[in-house]
């Protein structure tokens, strides 16, 4: 079995379909898709439902599905001029063609939609989260739990039951928004020899990294001026693996940029649909 994670697909369904084609998920793997499938793009709608049809898949919420949300329920966190400043006319279109029983159930569905997941493989465990997480306050609440936390081990001996906990215990606001806060400094929890929890997120699009990342391995768009996915603060502190991967690859700034990536954990590979003029 094995697991694939995509991101920020932002309504653009024609290429996640094609970069989902392109990994060839089995009906035993798992796909993890890490929130913002809704805004900007043409088919918000059709990304929930192609996204829902796949029988592995984990969905996470994103700030735009939080957004969303707290727009059609009234709280006063955002309002129809700001969702529509983020792409939201598109998916309030989408949802304007929905018979009614359809919408309530599928806003129902997203409003149930987690924060985060941990997951392990035979390498390591894997915090996946839309935006990125408060890393000083992940440190304090291992060690104050009882995991040892160092330089030199990092996060090793935590078990994905305390990452879990650790990640209940994050400001929702931060696992949802933050950007220069986590790309630009390191997590602290992968140590020297390579082992801890790397921490894979969506919501900064690549071709913006560069203005936050401290290590970023890559430039945030391949030589085509394309987004690609980026490893993030491999150095000697973290015996050279990345701690932190950012998976958006632009698919919000639309074709001449915008693709949607699907990375497979266990061996990094990773699957690229660019997306065309009209998608």
């Amino acid at each position: 079995m094995a697991t694939y994670v995509t991101s920020d697909a932002h309504g653009h369904v024609r290429a996640l379909d094609r970069a989902l084609e392109l990994a060839a998920p089995g009906s035993e793997d798992t796909v993890f898709v890490l929130g913002d499938m809704v805004d900007r793009g043409p088919d918000p709608v059709g990304v929930i439902r192609l996204v829902r049809s796949l029988p592995g898949a984990q969905v996470l919420m994103g700030n735009h599905e939080r957004m969303m949300l707290d727009v059609l329920a009234e709280t006063g966190g955002f309002d129809d001029f700001i969702w529509g400043l983020n792409g939201g006319a598109t998916t309030a279109r989408g949802f304007d063609r929905l018979p009614p029983e359809e919408l309530g159930e599928l806003i129902d569905w997203i409003a149930r939609l987690p924060l985060f997941a941990v997951v392990e493989t035979d390498e390591r465990p894997w915090i996946l989260v839309h935006a990125g997480i408060d890393a000083l306050e992940a440190r304090g609440y291992l060690a104050t739990a009882g995991v040892a936390v160092s330089d030199e081990e990092g996060a090793a001996a935590a078990t994905a039951d305390d990452l879990r906990a650790m990640m209940v215990s994050q400001d929702p606001e931060t696992l949802l928004w933050t950007r220069a806060e986590f790309w630009s400094v390191p997590t602290g929890l992968v140590g020297a020899d390579g082992r801890g929890p790397v921490v894979v997120a969506g919501h900064t699009p690549s071709i913006y990294l560069e203005h936050f990342a401290d290590a970023p391995a890559c430039p945030g768009v391949n030589e085509d001026g394309l987004g690609q996915m980026v490893p993030v603060g491999a150095c000697t502190a973290t015996g050279g693996v990345a701690d932190r991967i950012d998976i958006d690859c632009s698919a919000a700034a639309g074709a001449g940029q915008g693709r949607v990536g699907v990375r497979r954990l266990e061996d990094g590979a990773v699957f690229y649909a660019t997306i065309e003029p009209g998608e």
